[in-house]
């Protein structure tokens, strides 16, 4: 599929864009473009591949323009520029509205405007009943790539949806590490709070899934297990080898749930089950507003959302196992 092909990637300086890069980098696709505003990042991955099939491109998603340079000759595009952190999208949800609404429309329509082939774009559990601007935002962004994707004739547009990437840039494992590194206190906001836990590698697999399997205006999420905040500290004890070190209860965060959820239980009466993915396929009603009206759905009561509440609980063997084989764990601590 990705034989001679072009790959773009938005937001590639990212934890999500070099995860990519490096599942695509060593097969036969002819060039994988690297997109992003951030130019020290380029160039540190410019220095650090030296590899000929790379391309680097200085713009902003909220820049049509700069895109369009970018997309010429493109056959395939993942989407992952975007804000994601949650406090910042709290003090400035403009900022929010722009980049993960307004530029992810500028992509595609870049992306249909130059005949690219396939888009997959990358949401979160935050964007299932939100309660941040982050989530709002990325809620919006996903409805955006549903309308897009269900008119495009020629682009396949496809969005992924993750919970909780294992020690990916704001996550909580790196800041566990500096404080364990620094005789800090670990600091947990609810010792009893569940979130997922996946692996880069497996939101790759996701993206690699959605581009070989994907219908226009689907959205696929992931399966994968939870486990408590409380757990996970322990965990990163254990294997920092200092049980007894200082967990500090701060309490929730504004904007912060006490569990995410994958799929609302309305997304859960139309979700196909897929194995290890589920895919919610578009809602491809027409403009017939009479439909909306008329037709019911099921029973909603005999469905049940899917959330890091009632998926499968990581017993802490299970979460060990996962942790201790993170690149960025290993690299902080001598494990045995």
């Amino acid at each position: 599929m990705f034989k001679d092909k072009i790959l773009l990637i938005t937001g590639g300086t990212g934890s999500f864009g070099k995860a990519v890069l490096k599942e695509f980098l060593n097969t036969e696709i002819s060039e994988i473009r690297i997109f992003s505003r951030d130019e020290l990042k380029q160039d540190d991955m410019r220095r650090n591949y030296n590899n000929s099939k790379l391309k680097f491109y200085i713009g902003d998603v909220r820049d049509k323009n700069s895109i369009d340079d970018a997309m010429t000759g493109v056959d395939f595009v993942f989407h992952a520029a975007a804000l994601k952190q949650v406090p910042s999208c709290e003090f400035y949800p403009i900022q929010a509205v722009k980049t993960n609404i307004l530029g992810t429309e500028n992509v595609l329509n870049s992306a249909i405007q130059f005949g690219v082939k396939k888009v997959i774009c990358l949401s979160t559990d935050k964007a299932v009943y939100p309660i941040n601007a982050m989530g709002i935002s990325k809620a919006m962004m996903e409805r955006v790539i549903v309308s897009k994707g269900r008119n495009s004739v020629n682009t396949l547009i496809a969005c992924t949806r993750y919970g909780n990437v294992m020690a990916s840039r704001g996550s909580v494992i790196p800041l566990f590490i500096e404080q364990l590194r620094n005789d800090l206190p670990i600091t947990v906001t609810d010792p009893n709070m569940t979130r997922f836990m996946m692996t880069l590698k497996q939101a790759v697999n996701l993206v690699v899934f959605a581009f070989e399997n994907a219908n226009s205006g689907d959205i696929f999420v992931q399966k994968a297990p939870a486990s408590t905040v409380g757990l996970l500290a322990d965990t990163m004890r254990k294997l920092f080898k200092k049980p007894k070190h200082e967990i500090k209860i701060i309490g929730t965060r504004h904007g912060e749930k006490l569990y995410e959820t994958l799929l609302t239980k309305e997304e859960m009466s139309k979700a196909e089950d897929l194995g290890e993915y589920y895919r919610i396929p578009a809602d491809n009603r027409d403009l017939n507003y009479n439909k909306y009206i008329d037709s019911g759905e099921e029973e909603m009561e005999l469905f049940e959302e899917y959330n890091s509440h009632n998926t499968h609980r990581l017993n802490s063997d299970e979460l060990e196992s996962l942790v201790k084989n993170l690149d960025k764990l290993q690299k902080a601590v001598k494990l045995n």
